[in-house]
């Protein structure tokens, strides 16, 4: 399922216009967001699961095309976890 599938799949289970569903999935996608970019972002939603920001450290890695030697820098990522 894709965006606007969903969008069409909340509109006709709600009954409501597209446009008030496509509001709905725009302003959880900016809660999401917003909240993964505080510190300790996380999100739980009871039932159906939990993102949450991880910090992963640098690292070295391989090209796989010379084999050469690369420094992959540290970076911030978020993890869902489902829970069901």
């Amino acid at each position: 399922m894709n965006k606007s599938e969903l969008i069409d799949f909340i509109a006709k289970d709600a009954e409501i216009t597209k446009k008030d569903a496509g509001k709905a999935v725009e302003s959880f996608m900016k809660a999401v967001k917003g909240e993964m970019k505080k510190k300790d972002g996380k999100l739980t939603l009871v039932g159906f699961g939990t993102w949450s920001k991880v910090h992963k450290d640098a690292r070295q890695g391989r090209n796989p095309r010379t084999q050469e030697v690369i420094k992959i820098p540290a970076k911030d990522a978020v993890k869902f976890k489902s829970s069901f």
